[in-house]
């Protein structure tokens, strides 16, 4: 494991330091690449940008997510069977729930849009 020393506003610093050994973790999750075919969302902000940018209905209903937010939300499941989460794990999965509820609503939405046409 490296070392990293940051200079950060002193308000930022006391926010992080929260985080204590999660903040690995959290740095990841952070910086994960959208899917380069542009077929799905590997990350909450990637599903909010897809949305925002009004999709047609049938690009709402052919959305996916990218294989690799579907590893991470599998790899989050097995080990909350196995040795259950750690407090930033539990907010992944409870953001990952809430993008997931917003899909359901756009895909919902958007089925009505196309059976009035």
């Amino acid at each position: 494991m490296s070392l990293v020393t940051l200079e950060l506003p002193d308000e930022l610093a006391q926010r992080i330091r929260l985080y204590g050994e999660d903040l690995p973790s959290l740095l990841e999750r952070a910086m994960v690449l959208p899917a380069k075919d542009g077929s799905g969302y590997s990350d909450i902000s990637d599903v909010l940008e897809f949305l925002a940018r009004l999709p047609t209905p049938e690009e709402v209903l052919a959305h996916r997510a990218s294989d690799a937010l579907q590893a991470r939300v599998h790899e989050l499941l097995e080990k909350n069977r196995t040795r259950g989460l750690s407090p930033t794990e539990e907010r992944e999965w409870e953001d990952y729930e809430y993008v997931d509820h917003l899909v359901c609503i756009a895909k919902a939405q958007a089925r009505i849009r196309l059976n009035r046409e």
